[in-house]
């Protein structure tokens, strides 16, 4: 007698239990790839679990890890520098008390208080100028031929009574919209030195000798033109590396003007705040004799004053008041001090760098360097 046939459902399907094949049984035929259920992976034993932290990574801060240390950085230190002051204000109080002290802090204060207004001023009719006046005018203002448009830029420079970190910028501008780079550059050197500004400040730090206004304004824009016109007939196209960008793109003209008067404020500000203390310690620190036998050679006083230039990299509006404390040096060595200071320093060589370019700084600034001691020598010798 045969078995019983399998029972069906009335629509003649059998159970889905016995059309597969027994997994025990030897002769069931594998299923097909697609229908066998994949394999679990075993994590490997020493590889972390994805969502637990590498046991040797560091662990991750705080969200709030950020913004204590934020916190952390000016207003509780403030707090706690004026704290420590407090508490050793009797110490300070005696340091201060002792003779080279005030006359150190009656030199600094001098020079930053006079300084300061000019400082100001200077900055914000920079930023006006840079942020209203289109780049395109000084274009448009300029002869066709090279050789005339250098002289013309050079004056020109008067238009900008700013510092220095505000010509750099503007030459850059002027490069881009296609004035001949010779010309920009003789704009460049002239614009921080002759300005109504820094000739008002030279002409207020050096009330008994005005000689020293004609003698910076002949001395700075003669070498203005001459480095146009050296760069005219020796620079190469392949040294100078115009910026890729206006300078406020993207920016309002009420931001920009109060970005830039921001920015130059803290910077020429903190310069100013520096060449201050270094002239008040050249005057209360260094002893006399020092000062007397470099001041006492003329050539070694204008070479070293034209380095102190460079290493102070002071704001053009506030260097003739630095300089007419240095009062143990000749007018000479002033003069030098003066003329090098606006057209060649640190903070400029770092900025002429990053808009033209290094290989133009490494040559622009030395050149720049030698031509502005030996015309400030030359219009000592006839002016002073």
């Amino acid at each position: 007698m045969g078995g019983k046939a399998p029972h069906t459902e009335p629509g003649g399907t059998a159970p889905v239990a016995l059309t597969k094949a027994a997994p025990n049984r030897p002769d069931a035929t594998p299923s097909p790839p697609d229908a066998t259920p994949a394999e679990p992976k075993t994590p490997h034993p020493k590889a972390p679990h994805p969502e637990a932290p590498h046991p040797e990574a560091p662990h991750p801060k705080a969200p709030h890890a950020e913004d204590q240390a934020r916190h952390l950085n000016s207003p509780l230190l403030l707090t706690m520098l004026l704290l420590l002051v407090l508490l050793m204000q009797g110490p300070i109080r005696g340091l201060l008390a002792a003779p080279v002290m005030q006359s150190w802090m009656t030199v600094f204060v001098a020079v930053v208080v006079q300084a300061l207004p000019f400082l100001v001023l200077g900055v914000m009719l920079s930023a006006a100028i840079a942020v209203f006046v289109p780049a395109s005018f000084f274009a448009r203002a300029l002869p066709k031929r090279p050789a005339l448009a250098v002289p013309v830029a050079g004056v020109a420079g008067a238009v900008l009574p700013g510092c220095e970190c505000a010509s750099v910028p503007v030459a850059g501008a002027l490069v881009r919209r296609g004035v001949a780079p010779a010309a920009a550059l003789a704009f460049l050197l002239s614009a921080p030195a002759i300005n109504p500004i820094v000739l008002t400040a030279t002409a207020v730090a050096f009330p008994n000798n005005p000689e020293m206004v004609l003698a910076r304004f002949v001395a700075s824009l003669f070498v203005a033109c001459a480095m146009g016109w050296l760069w005219l007939r020796l620079g190469r196209t392949d040294w100078l590396r115009p910026p890729a960008r206006a300078s406020y793109e993207g920016q309002s003209k009420g931001a920009a003007f109060w970005g830039s008067v921001r920015h130059d404020v803290m910077h020429a500000g903190g310069f100013l705040v520096v060449g201050a203390m270094a002239a008040a310690t050249l005057k209360a620190v260094v002893p006399a004799e020092w000062l007397r036998a470099a001041a006492g050679n003329p050539f070694v006083s204008v070479l070293a004053l034209a380095v102190l230039a460079v290493l102070l990299s002071i704001c053009s509006e506030a260097d003739a008041f630095v300089a007419a404390s240095l009062s143990q040096f000749s007018l000479t060595a002033r003069l030098a001090f003066l003329v090098v200071g606006p057209m060649i320093d640190l903070k400029l060589f770092a900025m002429q760098a990053g808009t033209f370019g290094r290989g133009f700084a490494l040559r622009f600034a030395p050149a720049t360097f030698v031509l502005a001691v030996l015309v400030s020598v030359l219009t000592g010798a006839v002016l002073l």
